[in-house]
């Protein structure tokens, strides 16, 4: 007996994949946001995402780790640009850990998603040092 298989053929078009059969699929922002976040945070010298207050407060009351923290997302038909905020650790180089995540970044939205990353922009937010995690430990401790 023969299993009658239906062959679908994807054609990628941009952030929409278009199956023979006429079914768009389009990648949402935030989709496209979680994967470039963990993609920096696979890069070394990240200390960690600076989302800023809204985002620190969602962390605190879902209990969970927000993967798009300090992603910020432009997407259109077939291309992408792409903000990250990050603070960095210190003693680490800045140029090559921006370097680092503007390849990453790109390699893994663009692999995963077949959107072209025409733009990844790397803001330094600020600086963690040792000093400062010693503050945060002996803050939290009062």
């Amino acid at each position: 007996m023969e299993e009658n298989k239906e062959e679908v053929k994807v054609v990628e078009n941009g952030g929409e994949v278009a199956l023979e059969n006429n079914t768009n699929i389009k990648i949402a922002d935030d989709v496209i946001a979680v994967i470039a976040g963990v993609a920096v945070s696979e890069v070394p010298g990240v200390a960690e995402m600076s989302g800023g207050f809204a985002g620190g407060i969602s962390e605190v009351l879902s209990g969970k780790k927000n993967l798009s923290k300090g992603i910020k997302v432009e997407s259109g038909e077939k291309e992408t640009k792409i903000d990250v905020n990050i603070i960095v650790e210190y003693g680490t180089r800045i140029p090559d850990v921006a370097f680092e995540i503007q390849n990453k970044v790109k390699s893994a939205v663009e692999n995963m998603t077949g959107l072209k990353v025409v733009e990844v922009n790397v803001h330094i937010q600020g600086v963690k040092t040792e000093n400062m995690e010693i503050a945060n430990k002996t803050e939290n401790n009062d």
